[in-house]
């Protein structure tokens, strides 16, 4: 039980997000002004380029769209073959996957920055897939829209039931959304610093989240 709750804690999530905003960041300034994370800018240009007869553009919001598809589908196979009693949780497996991906995206010149995209498109579904709850409730780390309607949602219900446990869903759902800036803020940092291989950092933000779940499931043995 005790290994299902590092999974879903605020900790983990913290870092999620904190990787999210990083990701979304590093697409933004470094691959071409594109949202790797969040689909339905790439949807909505994808739907206006083929009205326009624009193929060959619409294809770089096409591929995206397409790797997050696989993305999702990826890490649900993962979770079918390890399910949730194996050593090393389905989860694991799947951040340290994403992490290696995108570590290997540093290394995509920006000439390829289609391929650098659905790459992180990719992780970014893989994240989505894989850690879906905090303290129960449904939250993505990697995009602030329903986690924005929930908190406000949840903030509202307390102020007309009184009730102190909305009141702390909706801070859960806030604070995730302050990481997701935070990752921004951080993204933004390193990018200066280190241009196009400022994506390391994000592989190993994550991989700090695959350690802090392996020592707790260790510390349960």
């Amino acid at each position: 039980m005790r290994s299902k709750n590092i999974i879903e804690s605020m900790r983990i999530g913290a870092i999620l997000a904190i990787a999210g905003g990083f990701m979304d960041t590093y697409s933004y300034l470094v691959r071409d002004h594109v949202f790797a994370n969040a689909q339905t800018g790439n949807i909505i240009l994808l739907g206006i380029n083929l009205s326009e007869k624009n193929f060959s553009q619409a294809i770089n919001y096409l591929f995206p769209i397409l790797a997050f598809i696989l993305g999702v589908a990826f890490a649900d196979l993962i979770k079918f073959k390890i399910g949730e009693k194996n050593i090393v949780n389905w989860r694991q497996i799947s951040l340290l996957i994403e992490a290696l991906v995108l570590f290997f995206v540093a290394f995509i010149p920006t000439s390829l920055n289609l391929l650098a995209n659905s790459l992180t498109s990719f992780s970014c579904a893989m994240q989505v897939e894989s850690f879906r709850q905090i303290h129960g409730n449904s939250i993505a780390t990697t995009m602030c829209i329903g986690n924005l309607r929930s908190a406000t949602s949840h903030i509202c219900l307390y102020f007309y039931e009184e009730d102190f446990s909305n009141a702390k869903r909706g801070f859960i759902y806030y604070s995730i959304i302050l990481f997701f800036i935070l990752g921004a803020i951080i993204g933004k940092f390193f990018i200066e610093l280190l241009g196009q291989k400022s994506i390391i950092v994000c592989s190993i933000i994550l991989i700090i989240a695959d350690l802090i779940i392996h020592i707790n499931n260790k510390s349960l043995e």
